[in-house]
């Protein structure tokens, strides 16, 4: 496809998964990821015929103007969508397929410093919500979302919904193919932390436990008594009588 063409689609894709966006001159002049993205297309050009040095100034360029950083030499697919953008940063050695979100603060870094694959390879229609950290050369597959701020250091299954430090699928693969777009990477207001969860069941254990406790220490048929009101003193006696 033409470099126009790609440009038409990246328009597209925006204006698709973004209700904010009122046309495309607005997305052409004001969307930093939409920037990002045309910028990396010739820093990576110029990254795979040699041009190193001209392809990571170019990337810095780009940061500079976008807030977003993507290494000249990681490979972006097609219609893929940075929103807002602010903070995101790709690795060397990601690898991000077609109809990909990204979204502000999120992180495709590396966890070595050994050279070969270090960053993380994102399959097709994967959303990554802000502040999420996919870490290190896993593999996270089509269709998954990674919910805001987890922090992914395994292979993530197709389909699949993550949550969490470390990430925990809260969420299974849809049965109907496809699943819907879900802004941030959660599709329901329901999905919590699996380890808040967790720790809120054990609060309820053991409010449960202390109640069986106390009625133990009471005994058999016996109800806790009010308390006493307690007798004024001679002083305040005398005083009420005068």
């Amino acid at each position: 496809m033409s470099v126009l063409g790609e440009l038409r689609e990246d328009i597209g894709a925006i204006m698709e998964r973004d209700p904010a966006a009122r046309s495309k001159a607005m997305v052409v002049l004001c969307y930093p990821g939409f920037h990002a993205l045309l910028i990396h297309r010739a820093s990576h050009a110029a990254w795979r015929r040699g041009w190193y040095l001209f392809g990571r100034f170019l990337s810095h360029i780009g940061r500079m103007l976008t807030d977003i950083e993507i290494h000249p030499a990681a490979t972006i697919g097609r219609r893929v969508f940075i929103d807002h953008g602010a903070g995101a940063v790709i690795g060397e050695t990601a690898v991000v397929g077609d109809d990909v979100t990204l979204y502000h603060g999120v992180t495709l870094g590396g966890t070595t410093l050994e050279k070969g694959k270090r960053h993380p390879t994102l399959g097709n229609n994967v959303i990554v919500g802000a502040g999420a950290q996919v870490l290190g050369p896993v593999t996270v597959g089509d269709g998954a979302r990674v919910g805001a701020n987890a922090v992914v250091l395994k292979d993530v299954p197709p389909g699949v919904t993550m949550v969490g430090i470390p990430a925990r699928q809260v969420l299974p693969r849809a049965r109907d193919g496809k699943p819907a777009f879900a802004a941030y990477g959660t599709p329901s207001r329901e999905v919590t932390d699996p380890v808040s969860r967790t720790v809120e069941g054990l609060l309820a254990e053991v409010e449960r436990l202390r109640g069986r406790v106390e009625a133990l220490e009471r005994g058999p048929g016996e109800t806790p008594q009010p308390a006493s009101e307690p007798e004024p003193d001679d002083d305040c006696a005398g005083k009420i009588a005068q």
